[in-house]
């Protein structure tokens, strides 16, 4: 029986063994496969690592002088292994991968953990945990482009993280990695990070700040010293105790490091002009221009961008305010995240990323929602967190947001909005709209927009681009909004159908019928019934009215009058687009431009109709400075190798081609003076300064713009979503983008004169009747002075002048105009 006993256990041991034999095997088998799957096309790991050399840094300038940008395979100050110090060495394997010197490039123990961590976190909205080691790192960052997380991705980077440890030693690969590694701050490299952080080398770096850049490389921006400084000491003091514990420190060193603040002096010592669409604009140009990246990236170019610093940051601010006070009328679209549990909600506020764009708020959990004010808990450096309040008149815009950007029922208590739980965006206020102050810690309640837009300003004479933001911010979307998106322009569009025909004998009194219009667009295509944005007639209406009041229907009759082929003409001469189809809708802003375009077309007619081609570019030298390009063409003879003993300086000649003839351009200008002073643009009137400039709405209220200018500065504004929809009932041109224009020109020309427009020669300024655009008389209650080209002049006192063949509708002969006779379009 014993015997028997002995046999089967024996029979089962073996059969158990050749199971585990057989699937061992397998396992070493489906492993190998994978890897030889997964290894081929993969980079040469020997080549790429072994020929690695920092390219030249590419530096771009503002016009002031202080550093935009800077372009290079990477920026780096790079430092040879042996001349870093063993604390920094220590410090980034204890934040980062503990057991460097004992793998083969891929942690077992690390993994597992990550696996068990991650299991854990299921259903609690926590990012996964990753188990990546330097070594891995390094083959990220050298040597794979995709970011994404994905499981064919993290054998690829396995494979070539053992193909690294085979032929590197470990100080090489720790040499790469400490070189590579990006800090934030604009610094890849430990070297370039120690001086942007604390201006000074690695030798000089503290305990505690050697640990602070060691806890950088997971998410540098979420530990900013300056915006995030509560979740940078926590991430710093977590490195310390790491050192603390693998041996690097003892525990006296670690509480005096611990008691320390992270105290960067660096930061604000580089002078850098933070502008990443117009960085990025000047990138594109230079690759396009050259047809090189290299040229760019490696070849340690100077460039001279165009970019003004203040209004640049007058820029930015106005857009971000105008899409926030758009974005707070259409409602509050939720919480940033919910935490479940509230015993431990700072350790899970710490692991919340802030959402992109949120730039300076702050995240907080909601505690409380009883009373006037929810109670809410941001993090801070006391075992309870930093426990603040955000009261009810803050939560006033908060409604819910409807269909078609309608909103629903207004607040009336903290607990319509918010709810405990709710992780939100915030902002410190110290008052209300009226001015009463708030208890300390008070807050506001904070949303990244939906919304998107851009803004750029440009020098009308020289085309030099001055400002230009994108987006509400780079970080949501690097798609720039001012050069490359094409949208309809809508009643933007009108100054050139009014070009064509002030170009064709008409004037700015001409009368024009404001009454329906229905027009057969061919076969198949039925008729088209164009419609004032008031949805009213009023009847005939002097030209100026037209573009001042916005009004499709007299500008369709011009359209027609003229021509669209002449209209067409005008628009492509001006640059609005290279090709516009001959149809009359396009009349009224159906053919997309972009906002650049619009804008420099718009710089064309202020400038006296001279053609510009817009830069964001002075001047390019090589490494030798040797110039490789100027936008600035004009010859320049005795420019060069002169001495200034007291002659004049030379004439350069002005080389631009004439479009429109300067008064015409000037007429155009007055129109659109017109439009601010008492049309659709009349919010921006309040700069107090001599403006002119355009609204454009498209159907629907998908597109808003404003574009508009004084004598030496033009800007354009545009607002829309970036998937098309309507930005809601009432949302205009006038009230999406305008407020946008205005706050940016009020900062502009904040210290400038109120320069009056140039008034060119062969232009009369003639008293009218604004209503009706005749010879103004002792009773007119509105008079203006109306621009008149020579040979042309008002009505007489009291008339309103008629046109067309017996007034049938045609139009009469626009030559020969004189004071009393005026042609008009019925």
């Amino acid at each position: 029986m014993v015997s028997s006993m002995l046999k089967l256990a024996r029979k089962i041991f073996f059969y158990g063994l050749g199971a585990g034999v057989l699937a061992s095997l397998s396992g070493v088998l489906a492993l190998a496969g994978a890897f030889i799957y997964y290894g081929q096309d993969l980079p040469d790991t020997v080549d790429t690592l072994s020929e690695y050399q920092p390219s030249v840094v590419s530096r771009v300038h503002a016009g002031d002088g202080r550093l935009l940008a800077e372009f290079s395979a990477e920026r780096r100050i790079f430092i040879p292994i042996e001349s870093v110090p063993e604390l920094v060495k220590q410090a980034f394997i204890s934040a980062e991968d503990k057991r460097f010197y004992t793998h083969l490039g891929i942690d077992p123990q690390g993994i597992l953990r990550a696996i068990v961590t991650n299991i854990k976190n299921i259903g609690q909205g926590r990012r996964p945990v990753g188990a990546s080691t330097i070594t891995q790192q390094v083959a990220q960052n050298f040597l794979l482009d995709n970011k994404d997380i994905t499981i064919a991705r993290k054998i690829k980077e396995m494979i070539i993280a053992w193909r690294i440890e085979r032929t590197f030693t470990k100080d090489e690969i720790l040499e790469l990695y400490l070189n590579e590694i990006y800090l934030g701050a604009r610094s890849y490299g430990v070297a370039a990070a120690a001086i942007n952080y604390f201006d000074k080398s690695l030798e000089e770096l503290s305990i505690g700040e050697a640990a602070f850049l060691a806890g950088l490389p997971k998410a540098p921006n979420n530990y900013h010293p300056v915006r995030r400084p509560e979740a940078a000491l926590t991430r710093r003091n977590y490195v310390l105790y790491r050192l603390a514990i693998d041996g690097y420190i003892g525990p006296e060193i670690r509480d005096r490091e611990l008691a320390l603040e992270i105290n960067v002096s660096g930061l604000g010592a580089a002078e850098y002009v933070d502008a990443p669409y117009f960085a990025e604009e000047i990138r594109r140009e230079i690759i396009d221009r050259y047809d090189d990246e290299d040229f760019l990236y490696k070849e340690g170019l100077s460039v001279r961008s165009t970019l003004d610093p203040e209004l640049q940051q007058a820029a930015v601010t106005a857009l971000r305010d105008g899409l926030e006070a758009y974005d707070r009328r259409h409602g509050w679209r939720g919480p940033v995240e919910r935490i479940a549990e509230l015993n431990d909600w700072q350790a899970q506020l710490v692991e919340i990323p802030a959402p992109a764009g949120s730039r300076d708020w702050l995240l907080a959990v909601v505690l409380d929602t009883v009373g006037t004010a929810a109670e809410i808990g941001l993090i801070g450096s006391a075992p309870g967190g930093r426990i603040g309040g955000l009261p009810l008149s803050e939560l006033a815009w908060a409604r819910t947001p409807l269909a078609n950007q309608a909103l629903g029922p207004e607040i009336n208590a903290v607990s319509d909005v918010l709810m405990p739980g709710d992780v939100i965006l915030v902002e410190a206020v110290t008052a209300n709209g009226d001015g009463d102050d708030y208890p300390a810690d008070s807050f506001g309640l904070r949303q990244v927009p939906e919304i998107q837009g851009g803004i750029i300003s440009l020098d009308p004479h020289t085309g030099r681009v001055l400002a230009m933001v994108g987006g509400y911010d780079a970080e949501t979307s690097v798609f720039n909004r001012a050069t490359q998106a094409w949208r309809q322009p809508g009643s933007a569009f009108k100054p050139f159908v009014y070009m064509a025909a002030l170009d064709s004998g008409f004037t700015p009194s001409t009368i024009v019928m404001d009454a329906p219009i229905v027009i057969d667009q061919g076969p198949e295509l039925g008729r088209w019934k164009p419609e004032n944005y008031s949805n009213r007639f009023y009847g005939p209406s002097p030209m100026r009215l037209g573009i001042e009041k916005s009004r499709n229907l007299m500008t369709v009759r011009l359209a027609q009058a003229v021509g669209l082929d002449m209209v067409a003409e005008y628009g492509e001469a001006f640059g609005v687009a290279d090709e516009l189809p001959r149809i009359l809708s396009m009349s009224i802003g159906a053919s997309e431009t972009t906002l650049m375009r619009l804008t420099a077309a718009y710089a064309m007619i202020v400038n006296g109709g001279h053609r510009i081609e817009p830069t964001f570019i002075d001047r390019i030298q090589d490494r030798t400075g040797a110039s490789v390009f100027r936008h600035d063409t004009r010859p320049c003879d005795g420019c060069e190798n002169v001495t200034w003993e007291g002659q004049a300086p030379p004439v350069i000649p002005d080389i631009r081609e004439q479009i429109v003839s300067e008064a015409t351009g000037y007429q155009m200008v007055s129109m659109l003076q017109g439009v601010v002073q008492r049309g659709t643009g009349v919010r921006v009137a309040t700069v107090g300064k001599p403006l002119g400039g355009k609204t454009g709405t498209t159907n629907d209220s998908i597109d808003s713009w404003f574009i508009g200018f004084s004598p030496d500065l033009v800007a354009g504004v545009f607002v829309g979503f970036d998937t098309p929809r309507t930005l809601g009932r009432r949302e205009t041109g006038s009230s999406a983008a305008a407020p946008i224009f205005r706050d940016f020109m009020a900062a502009a020309l904040a210290d400038q004169p109120a320069t009056p427009f140039r008034v060119p020669e062969g232009v009369r300024l003639i008293r009218v009747d604004a209503a009706t655009g005749a010879l103004a008389g002792p009773s007119t209650e509105r008079v203006i002075l109306e621009a008149f080209k020579e040979g042309t002049g008002p009505p007489a006192v009291g008339s309103l002048a008629t046109g067309g063949p017996n007034g049938s509708g045609g139009i009469t002969s626009p030559s020969a105009l004189s004071g009393d006779g005026q042609s008009g379009i019925y």
